[in-house]
């Protein structure tokens, strides 16, 4: 959704790309019916996003990692900062955010499921405020509104 965000927030036009997909049994993932990106992956369409989705299309080349294209999206819509440095602290922030979905895919990894409820919970309770502070502190306070800069940004 980011980078659809991002085409919004900038004014700029896109083709948006859904896939259908259902589930043969409710909440079982391994019934998922997903006929457009099965035909897509066959097809060879995905190949450049290693047989996943999302993928970007720019002048007929495709682009795969999400990470990848919004990082590309914001640097061409002007969303990357107003100059290196800034955007070097929105590349921070982006590992920031990376490095907290880890622990919380961490946190919520462990196989039996008492010890996953007591660390998710540990987790939004403690270690996710502790690790937001952090990052907060991280990023000299801007002139503005805006974690980094005084425009919008990724």
């Amino acid at each position: 959704e980011m980078s659809r965000w991002m085409f919004k927030v900038a004014k700029v036009d896109f083709e948006d790309c859904r896939l259908s997909f259902a589930f043969g049994t409710p909440g079982d993932f391994s019934t998922i019916i997903r006929p457009e990106f099965d035909a897509a992956k066959a097809s060879g369409e995905l190949t450049a996003s290693l047989g996943k989705v999302p993928y970007l299309e720019v002048d007929g080349v495709k682009i795969g990692q999400s990470k990848a294209i919004e990082r590309f999206i914001a640097r061409e819509l002007g969303l990357m900062g107003s100059n290196p440095v800034e955007a070097a602290q929105i590349d921070q922030l982006c590992e920031t955010i990376i490095d907290f979905k880890a622990a919380y895919n961490k946190a919520k990894g462990a196989s039996d499921a008492a010890e996953k409820e007591a660390a998710v919970t540990k987790y939004f309770a403690e270690d996710l405020a502790a690790s937001l502070a952090l990052a907060e502190k991280s990023i000299p306070a801007g002139p503005g509104p805006f974690l980094v800069g005084s425009k919008v940004s990724y």
